[in-house]
């Protein structure tokens, strides 16, 4: 990953072992997107008679800045298609961008443990009394 890509990532400075976990952020047009993309057709497989037999209608988009790839064959038009491969390639960047939020220690309030206390005092008591009679 190229940090000299038109402003493309912003390195945060962590370190994941040795790989560097860096934010990527995506332009809001698909056109704009795709420029940075490398786009490729093929035939897809499948069921669909000849139709998708004689049509390059599937797609493979790689985005150069993150190196992901992304690929569908679903639709029998190519446009669709792209469409389709543009949102897997902004979910799955939106997926590596996502950072877990940091967890918050809670904890058993006093009031808490002293009823627990308390209860448990009340029982070995009324134990206590059952035995003895």
């Amino acid at each position: 990953m190229n940090a000299d890509k038109k402003g493309s990532e912003k390195s945060l400075g962590v370190a994941d072992g040795e790989k560097i976990i860096s934010m990527l952020s995506l332009p809001k047009a698909d056109a704009d997107l795709l420029r940075e993309c490398e786009v490729e057709t093929f035939r897809a497989s499948g069921p669909g008679g000849q139709h998708v037999n004689k049509t390059e209608s599937a797609v493979r988009l790689s985005h150069l800045p993150s190196g992901i790839v992304v690929s569908a064959q679903q639709e029998r038009s190519q446009h669709r298609n792209k469409a389709i491969c543009l949102e897997k390639l902004r979910k799955k960047i939106a997926q590596l961008n996502y950072k877990r939020p940091k967890r918050v220690p809670t904890r058993v309030p006093r009031s808490a443990k002293n009823r627990t206390l308390e209860l448990k005092a009340h029982r070995s008591q009324s134990r206590l009394g059952a035995c003895r009679a």
